[in-house]
This record gives C-alpha cells, structure tokens and sequence, in this order.
C-alpha cells in the first residue's frame, strides 16, 4: 500500500498472459516489494520490447509473435487466423450504415477484386488469403449499397467499372454461397441463375439463406426469426464441424447493422440466450451498476471506468463490470487486460462474482464477470479451442468483419448477476440513433435506472475537455441520456408510470473542473494503469479529475442515494480517493479475486 500511495516508488505487479512467448528483457519493470495485508509479494515483469533481427531469427520467432503484455494488441489469441488486409481496408469504408458509407476509388475497387480473384483461385496463400469471411461482409455490403441505400452512398463509377471487369472471371471461381451474396436476384449477367436458386449446403445455412434474401435487400426480420437463426448458427465449431457457414453468417451480421437494426431485432440479440443461462444469482447487496463498456476497449484514450468502480465502491455503490480480454475490431485496452496485468482473477463466475459482492461487501463490490465463463457456462468447456460458447464463438469472425455486428450492442445491457436492492445499467454508445435502442433494452431488463453515455471512442466515460467548436455532426462527446424510478419497485412493476426521463450534455467546466484533453494511452496497458493510479493515490490533473467526474455524475444521474446535490456527489467522490480507501479497495479486490471459490 505505501509502495502505491508514494509515486515516486515502482510497483510489483504480476502478469499472467496466456499466450505468453519467452521471458525477453525490456526496458519496463516492476520489481519492488507490494504489500497488502500482511500479504507480501515480490515479483518481476520481463517483457520483449525491442529485439535486434539475430535474436528473432534465434528464436524462431518473426516481428508479429513477439508479445508484450503492456500492449493491448498483445492479448489477441494468435490461433485466430488474420484477414486478409487489402479487403479489410476496404470493408472499413464500405461494411457501415446508409449515411456513413464511403465508396471505394476506382484504383482501391480494382485492387480489391483482383485480390478476391487471386485468392480465390489459389494464388495467396495464409494471411493473404481472403477468408470466406471477408467475402460475405464484402460482398453483402456491396449488395445492400446497389438495393437500398441512397443514391450518394451506392456505388461509385469506378466501383461499377472493377465489378463489370472482373465479374465474369469471379463468377467462375467463386463458391455459390459467396455469389448468392454478391448477386441474390441474378441481375449482374453471368451467372445469373446461381443466386436466385441457392438455397444452402446444409439446414442451418438454409435458414440463413432464407433470412438473408430479406437482409441483402434492405429488409428487416422479425423477433423470432432474428433468435432462431442466431440459436440454429451459434455456437460456431471449429475446423470441419462448421454449424453454418462463415460467409453466410458474416453477411447476416454486417447487413442487419448496415441496415440499422429495428428494435425487435436488437432485442432478439439481447434475450437469445438468456434461457440457455438460467437464472442469474442474486447478490445480497442493496444497489448494484452494471457497466457495458464497449467490449472491444480504447485504442487512444484513458479507460477510466475501473478506476470510477473502485471510487463508487467506497460509499455502497457495487458495480459490475463484464466484458472480454480482446475483441475486433478496435482490439484496445479493456478492464480485463488492465485486472490481469495487476495481477487480478479474472475468471470470475457469475456465482463467485455474487460471492465477492455478499461476503465481501462494499469492500471488494466491483468487479469483472469474464463473457469467456458466460459462454462456458452455457456449454462451453475451459478454452478457446474446445467447443465454443454463443457468443465467445464469434471473436475470431468478429475480426473479419470489421465492423461492429449487432452483437456488440445488445452486449452492453447484459446481467450477469442480480441484486436483491436497486439495480442500473450504464452503457456507452457512439453513432446516433443506437442510444434509445440501448434505453429500451435497459427498460426490457427491468432495472430502475439507465443512462447511456457518447463517450471518447463510444466508451461512457464523461471528459473534461472542452467541445470543439468546429463539431456540428450528432450528439457532442459528454452526451447523456437514460431514465430512473422515483422509487424502489422494478420498472415492470410500476410500467413507467414513476420513471422519470432525461438527457442533456455534460459540460465539466459547470461542476468546476478546468478544461483538460483526456489523457492518451495508445494501446498501452501499463499506460493507463499507471494513471488510474496516480489518481486513486490522490495526484490531481486529468486522470483524478476524469475519475471524479464519472463516479459524482453517473450516482446523481442515476438517482443514487446522497447525490441528488451534484456537488455533493462529487465531493464523495473525492474523498473517496483522499482518503486512500479507493486504492485500498483495488488492491485488496485484487488479493482476494484468487481467493473466492
């Protein structure tokens, strides 16, 4: 504790990577003595940061299976194979929504199909290779341009150019699957008649065959036929025990985002697997958040959530945090990464995550409940390369795709653990119009109160610095808006009638904090620990600042005890963090994660 609460004193943190590669030096180290408790601990991290070309050769090793744990890209599982680049820069531009979509140059859509003919044809080989699917998000997007999207966002004439080019040589190489994507109704000449007679090798591609003729034309689906897809097609198997094929099921996800995703259809997503999970255990605590942090983390800015956890913890607010160690397509710094590299148990089950919220009480009331045990538990053994949950089974076609499928919306609004007393959500969101979708499912799960937040990178972290003058387009970063009861019963039991609504924008500089860009981090683990904490240990800028913010604000706007005053709520906050009882929390959170069984 007094090795963390100096900041000129180096701290002993463990690391426990599973995909760890040879212990290399590097210029990074932890190697003082921590002590919490009683409990000492001496440990040191030895991480590769930079190796001279005789050492990889030496090793075996090339430039992209050096590891260094500090580095959030790090944490991606090297089993999954990567896409194939060329295409996925291309699916950047064209796999998003009716107004964001940018066509491809005629140079780059030229590029794109004579990397799709080589390859399809045999000619690249391993990562060069285009994955099956990379050509169902590809293609399906292609489709979805030419039928339902405005005028200004369907294809350019150099996009039209490429494909009457290299069409009738695609048509011939191309499976039938991938060609029912790119032309369902045969109106592109060759090959016409393959597209409206595909019906699909095997059942579960029959239905998504079935599903995808409504999608590829801009159409939306029903509730249930949205769920019996995604139970028919998930979990994905591995190698050649495919449930369904990877090209199809890449094209469903990409199109149903492109198309925006009604409220139905978001729900199906949310609620298709809560039977196979049963009933959620219930924590004997009397105010529990649950956090949906965009899954695939920040790549540029301080990820401050864990930090505002253990601040909120101080005073009875138990919260939740769920998510994963690595996900596409950002692959940036998540809480579990940052748990991890302290030293924490992340493999936390959803009954030993009530376990620490009931023994432990306000004590160790934060925590990281793992989607790797959700999907474990409803199915899935240990690993990754065993049999794969439902959602957990999507990482590595996630990566392909490239853009966020519906998934990572209805992701955020999981509840992994129930509380006996008064339960919230909080999520964040970027692109406008996904936020009362996210209210609505907030409402669906019956908590009292929800707040969804546009954060810096879509997380829901408020800032402090300033709104730029020259940003007219959608809501400003520091957007709010959510509900909450005016009294304990759940929200089904009073049906709206004492919820109360809002949504404003969050302006720092009101509640006294000097304007201050958010700290960067770039990818770097060891980065943002570093500043959640400096800021727990009481060292005011940015980080300290941004930390009080987010717990003062998120307790007065969801109707938490004692923070009806907005002042008052940050002042608690503070002295949360002052008085060291913020730090004491994480660092004992961390001591006793490997201790509950």
């Amino acid at each position: 504790m007094k090795a963390l609460l100096n900041p000129d004193t180096k701290i002993s943190i463990p690391t426990a990577n599973p995909y760890t590669q040879p212990k290399l030096q590097t210029s990074i180290q932890f190697s003082s003595k921590l002590t919490l408790t009683g409990i000492r601990r001496k440990c040191r991290l030895t991480v590769k940061s930079v190796m001279d070309s005789a050492t990889i050769d030496e090793l075996g090793l090339s430039e992209t299976d050096i590891r260094n744990p500090t580095v959030s890209s790090s944490y991606r599982n090297p089993k999954y194979r990567k896409p194939n680049q060329t295409v996925l820069e291309a699916q950047a531009k064209v796999c998003t929504g009716p107004t964001q979509t940018r066509a491809l140059t005629e140079e780059q859509a030229f590029k794109v199909l004579d990397t799709i003919l080589r390859s399809a044809k045999g000619e690249l080989k391993d990562e060069e290779q285009v994955s099956k699917a990379q050509l169902g998000a590809f293609f399906a997007a292609m489709t979805i341009r030419a039928n339902a999207f405005p005028e200004e966002t369907q294809w350019s004439e150099g996009e039209t150019r490429a494909m009457n080019t290299y069409w009738p040589d695609l048509v011939r190489v191309l499976s039938p699957d991938i060609i029912f994507i790119a032309d369902p109704e045969g109106i592109m000449g060759v090959g016409n008649s393959i597209g409206p007679h595909y019906v699909g090798d095997c059942t579960n591609d029959m239905r998504l065959v079935g599903a995808l003729r409504e999608v590829l034309a801009g159409g939306h689906l029903g509730y249930e036929e949205v769920q019996g897809v995604l139970k028919d097609v998930l979990p994905l198997k591995l190698e050649n025990e495919t449930s369904a094929s990877d090209s199809l099921l890449s094209a469903f996800l990409i199109g149903q985002r492109m198309n925006r995703e009604t409220d139905r259809e978001l729900k199906a997503y949310c609620l298709a697997f809560d039977d196979e999970l049963g009933l959620r255990p219930i924590a004997d605590v009397r105010s529990l958040t649950h956090y949906g942090e965009p899954y695939d983390g920040n790549t540029r800015y301080f990820r401050s959530t864990l930090f505002v956890a253990a601040v909120r913890s101080c005073y009875g607010e138990s919260c939740l945090l769920h998510g994963v160690e690595w996900m596409p397509p950002k692959g940036g710094i998540t809480e579990e990464q940052m748990l991890k590299f302290m030293g924490a148990n992340t493999q936390l089950s959803p009954l030993q995550a009530k376990k620490l919220l009931e023994v432990f009480g306000f004590l160790h009331s934060f925590l990281l409940c793992h989607t790797d045990d959700f999907a474990h538990h409803i199915g899935r053994c240990a690993s990754p390369e065993t049999l794969l949950g439902p959602l957990y089974s999507l990482i590595g076609l996630r990566e392909h795709i490239k853009k966020r499928p519906p998934v990572a919306t209805s992701e955020k609004v999981q509840q992994f653990v129930r509380a006996r007393g008064r339960e919230a959500i909080v999520a964040g969101f970027y692109h406008e119009g996904y936020e009362e979708p996210l209210l609505m499912l907030m409402r669906r799960r019956g908590v009292q109160s929800g707040l969804v937040v546009k954060g810096e990178e879509g997380a829901l972290s408020m800032t402090t610095r300033l709104r730029s003058l020259t940003s007219t387009k959608g809501f400003p970063v520091n957007y709010c808006s959510g509900f909450r009861s005016l009294n304990v019963a759940s929200a089904h039991e009073v049906d709206g009638v004492s919820r109360e609504s809002f949504n404003l924008e969050v302006n720092a500089k009101d509640y006294g904090f000097e304007p201050t860009d958010t700290p960067r981090t770039d990818r770097s683990v060891s980065r943002n620990i570093e500043l959640g904490l400096e800021a727990l240990r009481g060292q005011k800028g940015p980080a300290y600042d941004r930390v009080v913010l987010n717990a003062g604000m998120v307790d007065h706007l969801l109707g938490c005890d004692g923070a009806q005053d907005v002042s008052l709520a940050m002042d608690r906050a503070r002295e949360a963090i002052d008085s060291g009882k913020a730090l004491t929390k994480l660092l004992n959170y961390i001591k006793i994660s490997h201790k509950v069984k």
